[in-house]
């Protein structure tokens, strides 16, 4: 089935983002300042690299022989996964890391070196999450497992209800899919959708997959197993456990993001029409946390400042934190939500609580209701 994307209402204060874009060219053009990577991003990415790759090597050629040690090396890489797929990969898929797309292009593959891929995770996050960010059937960060509900215009299950115990744990299996079945799903589902060219694009993007897929298990699976001293069902589980760090580390930066009580789940109506134009509606279904941790903000590519992303994803992250005040008076001018939580922490447990909510209600209040003296300033 072709997919049919929602309409936004366009005539929804059709001044705002046009007035937004100009503020914020106005700041890079007067600070003479690229909107895209700088010598601290550049730094960064050596940096995250290196927390990769350097314990990779001494499990290649290190002599690391106890299983401590191992273990440890392999738990340091999944830090170094989360960093670089949250402050580096990101940003040159988005097309925000260089001028050169092929630059972008190169850095975005670092995707593929830890397990995902450039191409599908294009389509899934920069085409649909971000276009139509919460709405149920088009936003596949909230298609989840029967198990989890993260929209209200989902079926609402008897399991629903105790979500809000189990779901952060089953965040740590989110790269799982990523290294088994779930490009092949996706190949096929956009196939089907039209967001993928049959013939020649479809059979180019199905034997790259398997390129990389093939290339990603002997490097980081085959090869520890066979140059690391220990067993391949010990090198295994230090494997998984790479993975359910990044996993888990990535679960809880996105939907603390989106899924939350002060945040709205926007449903078209009979003739597929949104409320709003595409800008308010990143308004609506998203909100920073921790925006005065720089610590926090180096780690996860200044995801923390998730609603200057989803309005400027062109621009890199080294600079939401300085736009961060041109966007929230813009949007308070023009009467519009910046939901900002004040902490990580503030966030995690407002996650907590929609969970718990959309485990025992079939409908939410739009938005969900945290007031608006709630919302922390920049």
């Amino acid at each position: 089935m072709t997919f049919i994307p929602p309409k936004y209402n366009k005539n929804s204060l059709a001044t705002f983002y046009p007035t937004l874009r100009s503020r914020v060219n106005a700041y890079f053009t007067e600070n003479n300042i690229s909107r895209n990577a700088n010598a601290a991003m550049v730094s960064k990415t050596v940096i995250l690299l290196l927390v990769y790759l350097v314990p990779l090597g001494l499990l290649y050629f290190g002599d690391v022989s106890s299983k401590w040690a191992v273990f440890s090396l392999w738990v340091i890489m999944g830090f170094g996964m989360a960093g670089i797929g949250m402050a580096v990969m990101h940003d040159a898929n988005h097309g925000a890391y260089s001028k050169n797309q092929k630059v972008n292009n190169l850095i975005g593959y670092l995707l593929n070196m830890v397990g995902g891929n450039a191409d599908f995770w294009k389509i899934q996050h920069n085409v649909l999450h971000h276009t139509y960010t919460n709405v149920a059937g088009a936003d596949e960060d909230i298609d989840t497992p029967p198990f989890l509900r993260f929209s209200p215009h989902v079926e609402r299950k008897w399991i629903h209800r105790y979500q809000h115990w189990y779901a952060l744990f089953f965040y740590g299996f989110l790269t799982l899919p990523w290294i088994t079945s779930k490009e092949m799903l996706q190949l096929n589902s956009y196939k089907n959708q039209g967001l993928i060219a049959p013939g020649k694009p479809f059979r180019n993007l199905l034997i790259r997959s398997i390129v990389w897929k093939i290339g990603y298990y002997v490097y980081l699976l085959v090869l520890p197993m066979l140059l690391t001293p220990v067993s391949p069902w010990f090198t295994l589980i230090c494997f998984l456990t790479m993975h359910y760090i990044a996993s888990f580390l990535l679960g809880m930066i996105f939907q603390t993001a989106h899924v939350m009580p002060s945040l709205d789940f926007p449903k078209p109506d009979e003739t597929g029409n949104l409320e709003n134009n595409w800008a308010v509606h990143q308004l609506y279904t998203t909100t920073n946390y921790a925006p005065k941790s720089r610590i926090f903000a180096w780690f996860v590519g200044g995801l923390n400042f998730q609603v200057e992303h989803h309005l400027f994803p062109n621009i890199c992250h080294v600079h939401y934190k300085r736009i961060s005040r041109i966007v929230k008076e813009t949007a308070q001018e023009f009467g519009l939500p910046y939901h900002s939580q004040r902490n990580f922490l503030d966030a995690v447990r407002g996650h907590l609580h929609i969970l718990k909510t959309l485990g025992r209600q079939d409908h939410l209040p739009v938005p969900a209701g945290i007031p608006m003296e709630e919302m922390q300033s920049v």
